[in-house]
């Protein structure tokens, strides 16, 4: 599945801006036809406690990029993509670095879209493997 508008990478992260995307210092890097891919720095607003990457955070970077990848797949005047729901499986601690997730779809349909997103650290090694299902929400006039 072919996303159905140009993707516009200065225009997706101009989106995060003044958001938690910003805040945690994810940045849309690269796009294919059919994925999205975003990096995110492991530091002190990403790190839990013990000093490793936080799953929440590698949530957050999961849910980022298959929303904006999902939203590439409607049409912008006619409907919208809203999570429904998310899990992960975090494989590997990180410490430091940068992590990188590639978002591709799984499957695109009229009233539902599944995603995976692979989250791995500087060696290419996978960190969390998540899948998001969204909704596509109808867009009504009034």
């Amino acid at each position: 599945m072919a996303f159905l508008q140009p993707v516009d990478i200065a225009a997706l992260n101009a989106l995060a801006r003044g958001t938690a995307v910003e805040n945690l210092g994810i940045v849309v890097t690269d796009a294919g036809a059919d994925w999205l891919r975003a990096t995110m720095p492991v530091d002190a607003r990403t790190k839990q406690p013990y000093g490793l990457l936080h799953g929440g955070a590698s949530v957050l970077l999961a849910e980022t990029l298959g929303s904006m990848a999902g939203g590439l797949c409607v049409d912008p005047a006619k409907a919208m993509v809203v999570g429904l729901e998310i899990n992960a499986n975090h494989l590997r601690a990180v410490r430091e670095g940068t992590v990188t997730g590639t978002a591709k779809a799984v499957h695109v349909g009229r009233s539902t879209q599944v995603w995976e997103i692979r989250i791995e650290n500087e060696a290419g090694k996978p960190v969390c493997l998540s899948r998001l299902t969204l909704a596509v929400v109808s867009l009504r006039p009034g």
